[in-house]
C-alpha cells in the first residue's frame, strides 16, 4: 500500500484547492456555508410585510459632540444610531449585511454578490447598480477606495488597521473592486471588509476628516440626520428614497418615518423617562428593579408591554474589571484573591430574588466554554509553550468560584482569599491590608447608576473585612466614558462590553490582545497583554476546521479566566424589555435574541 507524506498531501490539497474556480455568491460564512438559500426573500427574523410610518424614541445615558464615528476624537461621545449593533446602521451601510439568525453569516448588501477564493487570499465585490448616496449620487468602487484610504491616514481603530492586512487593493470593473491579502490576514479577515462602513469620497475631504463634525453627515442607509441638538438628542428621518428598501437583507427592517435618540445623565433619569411616554422601550437586567420600575399606571393600565426574549448567545459579561496597567493590580494572585471575595449567593438572594445565574465563563451556556469541557490535546499543544498558565482545576474545565453561605461574612471564603494574598507578599498591619512594601492597598470603584452602587458597597463590605480600603465614586454617563477612552480608573463596574457571540473573531483583538493594551480608545480596557492570550486569538482567527475553532476558544476562555482580569458576578438567561403597547416586533427572535430595527409602530 503507498503512503503519501504529510508534506505532499497538503501540496496537493493546495494545489487542488487552488484550482477551484471562486464563483459569485449572494453570501459568504465564517464556518461552511451561509445557511440562507440562493435566491432567499428576507431575514427569517423579519416581516417583511411589516407596516411603515409613525415616530419612535430611543433613550440612552451620556452625551455626544460628534457625528463621525470612525476618528479617535470623541469616540465615547459619537452620536448613536449614525452605525449602531443596537438601533442598526441608520445613515452609514457596509458591503454586506449579517443575518442574526445565524452564527456569523453574511449577505448582499451594497455589494449585490461577492466571490472569494477557498484559501480566502482574495474577494471581489460587485456593487449593486441600484446603491446610492443620501444625495442620489451612485455609490462607486471610488467610494471604497477613498474609504480605505482615509480610514488609514485619518481613522481609528480598528478601521485604521485593516490594510494592514491587504497586499492590494484595486477596482476591477466598472462596479467592482477587489481585496488581495498578504500573510497577516485571517481567515475572518474577507468577513470584516465585508463588514465595514464605506463613506462618499465626494462628501468628504480626508484633510479634515479626523476633526470631529455636528454637521449631518452623508451614508447609503435609509436615513438622513435632520436635527441635531449637541447633548440631547438626534433626529433621524426615513429617505422615502432610499435604495435598498427592497433588497432581500432590508426587507421589513427600517420602518419607523423617524427615530429620535434621546439622551440622560445617568440610567434613574432615562427610566422616569420612559415611564412618562419620552422614550419607547426601556431595558433592564435587574429582576427586582424591574418589578419595582413596572409599577407605574401605565403598565396596570396595558399602555406599557413587559416581554421576555430568548438568546441563543453567551451573556453579557458583568462584573468588576481591574486596570492592570496599575501596578496594584498587576500581581494576578491580587486579583485571583479578589475575584473570590464577591458574595453572588448573599447578592443574588437579597437584590435579585435568587434569579440569576453566577457567570464564570466568557462564552458561558455554549460549546465555547471551558467550564465542564476537559483541555483536549489540540488545546494542550496551543498551550505547551506557556507552561502553568492554567491552574488544574481551569484545565479539567471543573474550576468553579467560590461558594458562600450567603451570609455576606462567609469565614472560610475570607480566609482562602487571605491565604493568596499572603503568597503574594500582603498582610494584615493595624486593621489596614498592607502590600510587599509596606503600603496600604485599596482602590476606587467607578459606578454609574444606583444599582452599580449597590453592588459596589456590597463588594466594599467584604473587602473591609480583610482592611482592604474601597472608595465609591459616582459618575455620569459622560464622564464615565471619558475616564474609559483614557484607561483612567482604578476598578470599573457594570457592564463592561463583553458580548460575546457564538462566533468570536477580530474584535477580542480590540478587547484583550496586546496591540490594543495601551491604545487610547480602545476596547481593551483591561490592559490585558500576554503573550499566550495573543496566541489563542491567532489561532482561533486562522482554524479552518471547526475543531480547532473550538479548541482556540477554549484555551483563549481559560487563559481569562486564570488571568483574573475582572470580577465576573452575575446575568440574567433572558433578555428583558418593555415598551409602549403602540409597538409591534416579528413572531420570530433571532439567535441573537430580540432585533429593534425590525419593529414597527402600529398605526394610531
Amino acid at each position: 500500500m503507498r503512503r503519501i507524506s504529510f508534506r505532499l498531501a497538503a501540496a496537493v490539497l493546495s494545489t487542488f484547492l487552488a484550482a477551484v474556480p471562486a464563483r459569485a455568491a449572494q453570501g459568504i460564512a465564517m464556518q461552511g456555508e451561509p445557511e440562507l438559500p440562493p435566491g432567499y426573500t428576507h431575514f427569517p427574523y423579519a416581516n417583511p410585510d411589516a407596516p411603515k410610518g409613525g415616530a419612535i424614541t430611543y433613550c440612552v445615558v451620556g452625551t455626544f459632540d460628534n457625528l463621525n464615528p470612525f476618528i479617535i476624537k470623541s469616540l465615547r461621545t459619537t452620536a448613536r444610531g449614525v452605525i449602531d449593533i443596537i438601533y442598526g446602521n441608520l445613515v452609514f451601510e457596509t458591503l454586506m449585511a449579517r443575518n442574526y439568525d445565524e452564527a456569523f453569516g453574511l449577505y448582499g448588501l451594497l455589494a449585490d454578490d461577492v466571490k472569494m477564493d477557498p484559501d480566502r487570499k482574495w474577494i471581489e465585490f460587485h456593487l449593486d447598480p441600484k446603491a446610492k448616496w443620501s444625495d442620489g449620487e451612485p455609490v462607486t468602487p471610488e467610494d471604497v477606495l477613498f474609504t480605505y484610504d482615509t480610514y488609514t491616514e485619518k481613522g481609528r481603530p480598528p478601521y485604521s488597521d485593516r490594510m494592514k492586512k491587504v497586499a492590494k487593493l484595486e477596482k476591477t470593473g466598472e462596479r467592482s473592486v477587489k481585496f488581495t491579502f498578504n500573510d497577516k490576514a485571517d481567515r475572518e479577515f474577507p468577513l470584516i471588509i465585508a463588514m465595514t462602513p464605506i463613506i462618499p469620497k465626494h462628501a468628504f475631504d480626508k484633510e479634515t476628516f479626523d476633526r470631529t463634525t455636528l454637521k449631518p453627515v452623508i451614508g447609503s442607509g435609509p436615513y438622513t440626520i435632520a436635527e441635531v441638538k449637541p447633548g440631547d438628542r438626534i433626529v433621524f428621518k426615513r429617505n422615502p428614497d432610499y435604495w435598498g428598501k427592497d433588497i432581500p437583507a432590508k426587507r421589513g427592517f427600517d420602518n419607523y418615518d423617524q427615530i429620535t435618540v434621546q439622551y440622560f445623565l445617568n440610567a434613574n433619569a432615562m427610566t422616569e423617562a420612559f415611564k412618562k411616554g419620552i422614550c419607547a422601550i426601556d431595558t433592564e437586567t435587574d429582576p427586582v428593579k424591574r418589578e419595582r420600575d413596572l409599577d407605574f399606571p401605565a403598565y396596570k393600565q396595558g399602555k406599557v408591554v413587559a416581554e421576555t426574549f430568548q438568546s441563543g448567545i453567551p451573556p453579557v459579561v458583568n462584573g468588576f474589571l481591574f486596570n492592570t496597567r496599575l501596578k496594584k493590580f498587576a500581581d494576578p494572585a491580587v486579583r485571583r484573591a479578589l475575584g473570590m471575595l464577591y458574595d453572588f449567593e448573599w447578592a443574588n438572594k437579597n437584590l435579585f430574588d435568587g434569579k440569576f445565574t453566577r457567570t464564570m465563563s466568557y462564552w458561558q451556556g455554549s460549546e465555547l466554554s471551558a467550564l465542564g469541557h476537559p483541555a483536549s490535546e489540540k488545546e494542550k499543544a496551543l498551550l505547551a509553550p506557556f507552561p502553568g498558565r492554567v491552574p488544574p482545576d481551569v484545565m479539567d474545565g471543573t474550576w468553579r468560584p467560590p461558594v458562600t453561605d450567603g451570609s455576606g461574612q462567609d469565614r472560610k471564603v475570607l480566609k482562602a482569599a487571605y491565604d493568596v494574598l499572603k503568597t503574594a507578599g500582603y498582610h494584615i498591619e493595624g486593621g489596614h491590608m498592607v502590600d510587599p512594601q509596606g503600603q496600604p492597598f485599596g482602590f476606587e470603584i467607578l459606578t454609574s447608576s444606583q444599582e452599580e452602587e449597590r453592588l459596589a458597597a456590597l463588594y466594599q463590605r467584604t473587602l473591609a473585612k480583610l482592611g482592604i480600603e474601597v472608595t465609591i465614586r459616582a459618575l455620569d454617563g459622560d464622564q464615565i466614558q471619558s475616564r474609559k477612552q483614557r484607561f483612567d480608573f482604578d476598578v470599573l463596574i457594570g457592564s463592561t462590553g463583553f458580548t460575546n457571540s457564538l462566533s468570536p473573531g477580530i474584535e477580542q483583538i480590540g478587547r484583550w490582545g496586546s496591540a490594543s493594551a495601551n491604545v487610547e480608545g480602545s476596547f481593551n480596557l483591561a490592559g490585558v497583554a500576554d503573550p499566550a492570550v495573543d496566541a489563542a486569538i491567532e489561532a482561533m482567527l486562522n482554524a479552518r476546521q471547526k475543531d480547532d475553532f473550538v479548541a482556540a476558544v477554549r484555551v483563549l476562555d481559560r487563559l481569562l479566566i486564570s488571568g483574573n482580569y475582572m470580577v465576573p458576578m452575575q446575568h440574567n438567561t433572558e433578555q428583558w424589555i418593555a415598551y409602549w403597547a403602540y409597538m409591534a416586533h416579528p413572531d420570530k427572535t433571532s439567535l441573537y435574541g430580540y432585533q429593534l430595527p425590525t419593529w414597527w409602530r402600529k398605526a394610531n
